[in-house]
């Protein structure tokens, strides 16, 4: 069996391992995936009709706001989920796991894609849900076409994939499960921190640098130009940077922390 055989074999065998955990402690996906979904709700129907004064001219009230704000929570419901993928990887490092996968003739690295690629699905399948609740409580996006749907699909999957390497480092560095979840929280935080809920213009002078070029902030409005027609200007290369550097910077820092760990 050649090399790239054994290593897509293996790579499959962790993916389905890790997706059988999912599904047998569902808990903790299911605990960081309603963090969106309540703040979702909480933003428009508590908030929706004040917040809408400052979007786009506050004509549209509550319908508007809901337009504006499901691109930003889909791309926290990333942010949310991936945390799930730190806690997961620190476990399989402090439970002696790794260490027996480590004498058995498997492809090392096929650990940590089963963990990346099991992430990815499980945000793919969480932005799907949280989507679902936006087009329930009034979202649409009549005006995108099939190719700007699937862009904006293709730039969900690359940015899971962009937040999951680095939730990966996240985990491999931690000593706990409970180090790890705090260490990923600023994959929750930076959404609030973004254009997610009010535009970046309505910030304090000093801090609209820090919201306009942070990775959450040009992804969110590149989403909203594909969905909804907005302009996008230089956030589409600047979000396609973000993830890129993002993936190269999380891939290297994990694997290398891997195959260091005396573990």
């Amino acid at each position: 069996m050649s090399s790239l055989s054994l290593a897509l074999r293996d790579s499959s065998t962790m993916l389905r391992r890790n997706l059988l955990h999912a599904r047998r402690y569902p808990s903790l996906t299911l605990n960081l995936l309603l963090t969106p979904v309540m703040l979702l709700l909480l933003f428009v129907y508590i908030f929706g009709d004040t917040m809408s004064a400052g979007i786009g001219g506050g004509g549209g009230g509550r319908s508007e706001y809901i337009a504006y704000i499901v691109p930003g929570l889909l791309l926290m419901t990333i942010g949310s989920t991936t945390i799930g993928t730190a806690v997961s990887v620190s476990n399989d490092m402090t439970e002696g796991i790794i260490a027996r996968f480590r004498t058995m003739a498997i492809h090392r690295p096929s650990v940590l894609v089963g963990h990346v690629v099991g992430s990815v699905l499980q945000c793919v399948m969480s932005v799907i849900l949280v989507g679902a609740v936006g087009v329930a409580i009034g979202f649409r996006s009549t005006d995108a076409t099939a190719l700007e749907w699937l862009a904006a699909f293709g730039l969900l999957v690359l940015f899971a994939l962009a937040l999951t390497w680095i939730a990966v480092g996240m985990g491999l560095v931690s000593p706990n499960a409970e180090a790890a979840s705090n260490n990923a929280l600023p994959l929750i935080l930076l959404p609030l921190l973004s254009s997610a809920f009010v535009p970046v213009d309505s910030m304090p002078g000093w801090f609209q640098p820090v919201a306009e070029y942070q990775p959450f902030t040009p992804a969110i409005e590149t989403l909203r130009g594909l969905l909804l027609g907005t302009g996008i200007g230089h956030n589409g290369w600047l979000a396609v940077a973000w993830c890129l550097g993002l993936v190269i910077l999380g891939y290297f820092w994990s694997t290398s922390k891997f195959d260091n760990d005396p573990k």
